[in-house]
């Protein structure tokens, strides 16, 4: 067993084995969406710097409120790509012949198991690099439309099952393909 299969030890049912098991990719990822959050975050970021400082020498009082607003433009500009890069850490995926499963270790321990033969839609975004994503439902809004909070900011705390930035994502899709042709429709 690999160490990623060993994380789902206890987890898996009588008689069920894990056909592919894998983690999301590590360090920094920017996603498309980053072509506006960056420029939005830096603006929000510098702005608050400015203002805070304007604040500081006419209105004292007002420039630990702006401290607020810089902890914040730090955090969308930087800091999230840092927290992101942390939760993803923790994850592990698996597939076996009737499941797709998903554990979390960070910040808190979270699972999750989709049986295959009532797997929503799946759908496969892959670069050029052959790494990509599998969304195992339908994707949440932007704008967080759906109960998707701050997931528009850190893609690991979108609310929809995935394999996020997993590499050979094609071949797993395919083998997520393949064991829901062969699991038979529940009842």
């Amino acid at each position: 067993m690999s160490v990623d299969e060993d994380a789902f030890a206890g987890r898996l049912l009588a008689n069920e084995r894990i056909v592919w098991s894998g983690r999301p990719a590590g360090g920094i990822i920017f996603m498309p969406r980053d072509w506006f959050l960056i420029p939005f975050s830096v603006v929000w970021c510098a702005f608050a710097i400015i203002w805070t400082v304007i604040a500081s020498f006419t209105a004292g009082g007002f420039a630990a409120f702006g401290l607020i607003f810089v902890v914040f433009g730090l955090f969308f500009s930087v800091g999230r790509f840092l927290l992101d890069a942390w939760l993803r850490q923790g994850t592990r995926y698996a597939l076996t012949e009737s499941r797709v499963l998903i554990l979390k270790a960070k910040p808190n321990a979270d699972f999750t198991s989709l049986a295959l033969d009532r797997l929503p839609e799946a759908r496969l975004t892959e670069g050029r690099d052959g790494k990509g994503t599998i969304r195992f439902g339908h994707p949440t809004g932007m704008f967080g439309f759906g109960g998707a909070g701050f997931s528009i900011w850190m893609s690991s705390l979108d609310p929809t099952p995935q394999f996020m930035n997993i590499t050979d994502a094609r071949k797993v899709f395919d083998l997520v393909q393949r064991a829901t042709m062969r699991s038979p429709p529940r009842a």
